[in-house]
C-alpha cells in the first residue's frame, strides 16, 4: 500500500509538471510574440453584417453575422492586450456596404479589402461560421489561399490549436479556398469556419459566451505561435 501511494504521488508530480511546462510553453510563445507585437497590424474581420446575415443556427437562427462579431471583439481584446495593433473591418452589427442595393455585397467586399491595404495589415483574420447539409459535420476549419505559403503557415498554426481546444471532436487540416478575403494582401490571411451552426452540439456552443472566448482565445494564440 505505502509503494503504491508512493508511485501514485510521483504521478501526480510529473502530472503537475507537464502541466506547467505546457502553461509555460504557451506563455513563453506570447510573450515572445508579444515583444515584437508593437510593429505588427491585425485585421480582424467579423464576417457579414447588417442585412447579410450569414448562415442561421439550425435550432435557435442566430446569426451567423451575429456570433462572428462577438468572436472577433474577444479576438480582438487579446491581441491588444499582447500588444499588438488591431484593425477591426466591422466595428458594429451592420455592413460596410452602404445602401442595401444591388451589389451591396460586392461592395461590402471591397470596403473590407480597401481597409485591410490601407491599415498595411500585417495579418487577416476573418471570422466566420459554417454550414453543411450534412448535419453531423462539426467543428473548426481554417482556409487559406493556395499559392501563399505565409498564408497555409499561420492557417496551419490556427487549425492546430483549434484542434486542441477541449471540445474538438474532430482533428481537421487546414484547407486551400479562392475566396476574396484571402487575396486582400501578400501578407498571410486566412478564413476561420469556428463551427457548424447546422449542427446542434456545435451551434449550442457557438451561441455562449465562454465558448466563444475560448475559440477566440484558441485563434489568438495559433497565431501567436505563428509569429514565435
Amino acid at each position: 500500500m505505502k509503494l503504491f501511494i508512493v508511485k501514485r504521488s510521483l504521478v501526480i508530480a510529473l502530472a503537475v509538471i507537464c502541466a506547467l511546462g505546457a502553461v509555460i510553453g504557451i506563455c513563453a510563445g506570447v510573450a515572445a510574440a508579444s515583444a515584437h507585437s508593437g510593429d505588427k497590424v491585425i485585421v480582424i474581420d467579423a464576417g457579414h453584417g447588417g442585412v447579410d446575415a450569414g448562415v442561421r443556427g439550425i435550432n435557435t437562427s442566430t446569426k451567423e453575422s451575429d456570433i462572428n462579431f462577438s468572436i472577433s471583439l474577444y479576438l480582438r481584446g487579446y491581441f491588444t492586450d499582447a500588444g499588438f495593433k488591431v484593425v477591426m473591418t466591422r466595428k458594429t452589427q451592420g455592413g460596410l456596404y452602404g445602401l442595401a442595393t444591388t451589389g451591396f455585397k460586392m461592395r461590402d467586399m471591397k470596403k473590407r479589402k480597401q481597409i485591410i491595404e490601407e491599415s498595411d495589415a500585417d495579418m487577416v483574420i476573418s471570422v466566420h461560421q459554417n454550414f453543411c447539409p450534412i448535419p453531423s459535420r462539426r467543428g473548426g476549419q481554417v482556409f487559406y489561399d493556395g499559392a501563399s505559403n505565409v498564408g497555409k503557415l499561420l492557417a496551419e498554426s490556427i487549425q492546430n490549436s483549434l484542434n486542441g481546444m477541449e471540445q474538438a471532436v474532430k482533428k481537421s487540416t487546414a484547407l486551400t479556398g479562392d475566396y476574396y478575403m484571402l487575396k486582400c494582401t501578400e501578407n498571410p490571411s486566412v478564413i476561420v469556419e469556428c463551427g457548424f451552426l447546422s449542427n446542434a452540439q456545435d451551434e449550442a456552443l457557438l451561441i455562449t459566451k465562454d465558448y466563444q472566448k475560448s475559440i477566440a482565445y484558441a485563434i489568438f494564440r495559433g497565431a501567436v505561435a505563428y509569429y514565435s
